[in-house]
Parts: structure tokens; sequence; C-alpha cells
């Protein structure tokens, strides 16, 4: 931990460490005020849609050359060029960390910039392959990663005061990974304070705003990566999920996200908020991007190093090209939950997604509440949750208070608790140890009823929402459950952005009766 003793404030330590990070930015990467002048402010209380006002485009501080590269090029794009020699690594590194530095200045998506290591490295690599040695197929790639990963010398503070001044030792395993397939590890992403709420938000690196509308946020824990993404301050990056971690902020930034099942992809050495040795849902690392292709490529490159020779945590299985057997799939379709109500926008979008493919032949099967259990399975995922209170102490330990959506999901709890009758047996005279068993044996029992289900429809996939809502005012997402359940049940989850909000969502509106949970739609 970091200096934990220290006289000095929590404040003033926080204050401390992002003006640490602002002096990192070059002065002549800085947004001119008469761009931000054009914006509303408070940025965080007004509608600012800083991608459709091309505002970095606007800024006059990237060249022609780099707008090109950053706005023009999908991943497998640039691993072509970079290959071929038309750009190189030092320009594209450079493109990326410029945008970046800006994406920061306009909603705080960063934690840590290694702008000036980047730079070295993109030398050594364009020098290797002037040479003809490769790294690997990343060879000369920027790529961005959320802040619990470690990187040698540098902070992995996720948010929390306990955690500052507290460089990493040592690298964690996929950072590892990625260097050795050729990556360029340039920035580290912003997260909420312990990582177990939707809105990015601590008390230290502040809050990360979206980029489609400043005073919505961008879904969390991973969501400084889904903010960069969007604003095209990255290519591809790599986050964390736990119950939607990757996912929502892919969901509220109109990404693509993959959660994959745990231990699929190296998850081991990375700074957490948990209790050491009390996991119960394991965390998944995985990718977002604006492209699909470059998913897809973050899954071969790494599975192909045969990564569990760096991480005990991974299992060896290789990358498997699939051959698709059918043109036509049997689909299942989750159903919105009577307790988990959806939002107009999402009901629309889960409507139009199951005609589209029914029209192309596909077989729709409408799956029913009482098959899927969502609630139920919400109920094991925050019982294991609540199980660790590491997060608290860690809290405690620093006199940092917790920060505003973390009071948000208490109410949640309150209001959930005020009307629903929960499935689980009573487990308040149980000690820790039988009420662990005890959800062990609940979650066996769900995952066992996943697969007969699957089995009994022969399904190939399903779809699902993503969220009950899109992107919602700062601190008021809430609980999760449309990504949560898959933690539960450890199936790869996968969201696409499709559709957008539009002019007929604006005259609807929405709240949740009394026996509902979930956030009003405006």
């Amino acid at each position: 931990m970091g200096a934990i003793a220290d006289t000095a404030s929590w404040q003033q330590r926080a204050a401390n460490k992002r003006q640490e990070c602002a002096n990192k930015i070059p002065e002549e990467w800085r947004i001119p005020p008469k761009i931000l002048d054009e914006l509303e402010t408070p940025f965080v209380d007004k509608k600012n849609d800083l991608i459709r006002a091309q505002t970095i485009r606007k800024s006059g501080i990237l060249t022609d050359r780099e707008l090109e590269i950053t706005e023009d090029y999908q991943v497998d794009d640039l691993i072509a060029a970079l290959a071929d020699g038309s750009l190189t690594s030092v320009e594209v590194t450079l493109a990326y960390s410029k945008r970046a530095a800006l994406a920061q200045q306009l909603v705080s998506c960063l934690t840590e910039t290694m702008f000036e290591e980047a730079h070295e490295r993109a030398l050594l690599l364009d020098s290797q392959r002037a040479q003809g040695k490769l790294a690997g197929p990343l060879h000369g790639l920027p790529i961005s990663i959320k802040d619990n990963f470690n990187f040698k010398g540098v902070d992995s503070t996720v948010g929390m005061i306990t955690f500052l001044d507290d460089k990493a030792q040592e690298n964690s395993p996929l950072v590892d990974i990625l260097l050795g397939l050729g990556a360029v590890l340039y920035v580290k992403t912003n997260v909420p304070q312990t990582m177990m709420t939707t809105d990015s938000h601590n008390n230290v690196f502040d809050r990360t705003l979206n980029p489609w509308n400043t005073r919505l946020g961008p879904g969390g824990s991973s969501g400084g990566e889904g903010a960069l993404i969007a604003l095209r301050g990255s290519p591809l990056g790599v986050g964390t999920d736990i119950g939607g971690s990757i996912r929502i902020p892919a969901h509220c930034c109109g990404l693509y996200g993959f959660k994959p099942s745990s231990q699929r992809v190296p998850n081991g050495g990375m700074r957490g908020c948990n209790t050491s040795g009390m996991k119960f849902l394991l965390s998944c690392a995985g990718p977002l991007s604006s492209d699909l292709n470059g998913i897809e490529t973050f899954f071969k490159s790494v599975f192909e190093t045969e990564p569990a020779r760096l991480d005990s945590t991974v299992l060896d299985v290789p990358w498997r090209d699939v051959p698709v057997k059918c043109s036509t799939l049997k689909i299942g379709v989750v159903p919105e939950s009577s307790i988990f109500p959806l939002h107009p926008p999402i009901r629309r979008a889960l409507t139009e997604a199951v005609r589209l493919l029914e029209a192309q032949g596909h077989e729709i099967i409408h799956l029913t509440e009482e098959e899927c259990r969502i609630v139920e399975s919400n109920e094991i995922g925050w019982s294991l949750f609540g199980l660790d209170e590491g997060s608290k102490k860690l809290l405690e330990s620093t006199g940092e208070p917790p920060v505003p959506a973390m009071h948000y999901l208490g109410k949640q709890a309150e209001k959930l608790l005020g009307f629903y009758k929960p499935t689980l047996p009573d487990t308040t005279g149980l000690d820790p140890l039988h009420k662990l068993a005890l959800l062990n044996t609940r979650r066996a029992e769900l995952r066992e009823s996943y697969r007969k289900m699957w089995l009994e429809h022969d399904l190939d996939i399903c779809i699902a929402p993503s969220a009950q809502t899109t992107a919602v005012p700062h601190d008021t997402f809430g609980v999760a459950p449309y990504t949560t359940f898959t933690n539960v049940l450890d199936y790869p989850s996968f969201v696409i952005p499709f559709g957008e909000v539009g002019g007929d969502d604006a005259n609807k509106t929405f709240v949740p009766n009394e026996h509902q949970l979930g956030p009003e739609c405006e």
C-alpha cells in the first residue's frame, strides 16, 4: 500500500495526484480555451455531444495525418499498414497519445500516461521491423489498459486513496503478453471507487464523462476505456468484468465489448479491492474496441502465446477457428424481467434485433422468465459480493468517503428488500463459511438448470438486453441485472452496438412502479 501514515489529508493527496497527471500532458497538446468556450459548462451537468460536435478535430492539435490514423483505420488496418511500412509505430503512437490527451481534457478518462515511454518503445519497434525482427502480430500497435493492470514503475491506484504512491514492482501477466506481442502501452484508464459500481467516479481522478452526452455516465467499471475508445483515443483497450464492467461501458459508449468465461484470458497479478484470497465470482479480462475485428485479433493473438506459461490463473486452451456448420441458428431470447423493466429504447432495440434475425431465417425461441431466473441469479451474485468487506476496510483506512454511486446502490438495495421476497434462504444465523457453501450450492443448481435449458431448446446462442437502460445521468445506473447473471453462470457474453436513441424515444417516459427496480427514463 501507499503511505497511509502520510500527514497530508486524503483530499490533498488526491489533488496532488491529479496535478501530477495533468502535468504530463505537453503544453502543445492542450485544447485552446476558445474551443472549450464553445461547450456548455459545467460539463457534468450539460448535454455536450463531443463526438458529433467533432470537438477533438476542431481543436486543431492533430494533423490531417493523425486524424486519418485515429479515425479511418480499424485495428486490422493499422496492423497491416504497420506491416507494409505505410505507417510507423512512432507516428501511430504519437497520434493516439495526442488524441488520448485531448480525450482526457474533455472527459477525464485517464489515470496514468506513459507517453514518453511509449515513444521510446515505438522507436525500438520500428528499428526492429527495419531489421526484419518482429515481436509478434501486434507489433507497433498502441493499446490502452484499465488502471487495475500492473505496469512496472507506474501506479495502479484504481481510484483509491490507500493505493496512492505505490508503483507496481512488476507487470501483470497479460501486460507482459501484450508487450511480447509487440503492443505499445501508452495510457491507463479510469475506474469507479472500489471498481464495484457502474459509474466511473472516484475521489482520486474524479468523474469520467460520456463523450456522447457529458451529463451521462460512460458505465463502469471499465468506463475510462469506454469513453477513451468512443473518442477514438485508442484503437483497442483491455478491461475487466465481474458484473458487467466491460459490457456496460461498451453498451453506454456504442462499442464492442467481450467478457469471456473466467480463466480464459490471463487475469492474475492485478490490483484489486477485495481481501486477498476471497474471490467468489472470478473477474474476467477482455477487450473493448470500436470495430469487431479488433475483438477477434485480441483473443487470437493472446491465446496463441500459450498464456498459461505466464499466468497460473488461466486455462491452457488454444485459439480455435470454429467453422459455422449451418446458416440457420436457433437463437434464444432472454425476456424482460418483471422486477427489472426495460426502458423504451432498449425494448425497441431488442424487438428490432429479433425481427431482423427472424427475417434472415433464424429460428427464434422466446425463453420464459421462469427459465432464465434473472432475479435469482443476481441474488446469488450480490450475496457472493457481500461476503467480502475488503473494499469497505480500504476506504476506512484513509478516511475517504464513499462516492455518491455507492449510496445509490444502497438505496436500491433498500427499495428491493421493501417489496421483493428473496428466493434464497435466510442466512442471518449462518457463519460466513456456511453462507458461502449455500450460495455455491445454489449457483451450481442454477448453472445446471441452464445446461438443461440450453439442451432442451437446442440453442446455438442467446440474445438479451445489455442493460435496463441506455446511458443514464451520473450516479443513477445502480445494479446491472442483465450482465451480472452471465458472470454468475460464467458464460461468455458480448455487447454489440445496435441502434441509437432516436427522436421518438424522446417522447417516451418510464417510471418504475413500487414493485420494480431501476432508474427513471426521461
